[in-house]
């Protein structure tokens, strides 16, 4: 009976989920423009989609800013989590701390400040667009990247990196080929995480970016007045499935090695 019980909410939780997702998936299928009404089935509107420039712009600048921000961030906190793990336990959890601060802080807080600082920047030059947008989000991306390697470097034993330099490799060296395949699986889990929060950011983007410049979230956000277009269905659906997709070939790449690595081991 508990099982059973178990069972039941566990579906429940992932129908509540789900459910606004599978409607979205639907409605990009659905011939009419009502979302009240089934119209029969069709695939014009993602026909449509990849004609509409507006989209297509807003897509192509989304990207750009996540796939950008995501490589910088995490380089930039991969070398910070380097530089806190070497610290003493104190000043360890001083930089811990404040590198949570971000993270717990609200957005609309982050948005503004951000947007005080690049208006005070604007004596030296700075101008809202492209540069502020992808600025801002590199810097709320850093904390998601120290956060998800530090975990990995302290699983990693200082004892090998020594014997690296011990053995005559360079400290760059030791570290390419003893320290970072050991924390690569939080490096790329950092670059993930920090791709999907720049991604679907909204608030953060609305405050720093200038005319004419308009991510998903932001064109969405005009296209709610005037009445959501099922365009806006189709891409949507399309960056679930992408993001479903890359999930699925991180998750199982892993259990991929490891039973080649079983299978090498029984043929010996």
């Amino acid at each position: 009976m508990k099982k059973h019980a178990e069972r039941i909410y566990l579906a429940l939780i992932f129908i509540l989920l789900y459910a606004p997702i599978a409607t979205l998936i639907v409605l990009s299928f659905n011939k009419s423009k009502t979302r009240s009404k089934w119209g029969g089935f069709t695939l014009k509107w993602y026909s449509s989609m990849f004609q509409n420039s507006s989209i297509m712009d807003a897509l192509y600048t989304t990207l750009l800013i996540a796939l950008l921000s995501a490589a910088a961030a995490t380089l930039i906190g991969t070398m910070a989590a380097m530089g806190i793990s070497s610290m003493n336990r104190r000043m360890k959890t001083i930089c811990m701390s404040i590198t949570n601060i971000p993270m717990l802080n609200a957005d609309i807080v982050t948005g503004i400040s951000l947007m005080l600082l690049f208006i005070a920047l604007g004596a030296f030059g700075v101008k809202f667009g492209f540069g502020t947008v992808l600025t801002a989000h590199i810097t709320f991306n850093i904390p998601y990247v120290i956060l998800s390697v530090m975990p990995k470097l302290k699983q990693t034993n200082k004892s090998t990196y020594e014997a690296a330099l011990d053995l005559g490799a360079s400290p760059v060296q030791a570290f390419f080929k003893v320290v970072f395949p050991d924390i690569l699986p939080g490096v790329l889990s950092g670059f993930l995480l920090a791709f999907t929060m720049s991604l679907d950011d909204f608030v953060i983007t609305h405050f720093t970016k200038g005319p004419g410049l308009d991510t998903l979230s932001t064109k969405i956000y005009t296209e709610v007045k005037k009445g959501i277009k099922p365009e806006m269905y189709s891409l949507s659906t399309l960056l679930f499935l992408s993001v479903l997709l890359l999930l699925l070939l991180i998750n199982l790449a892993p259990n991929a090695k490891k039973i080649s690595a079983e299978n090498k081991g029984n043929k010996k």
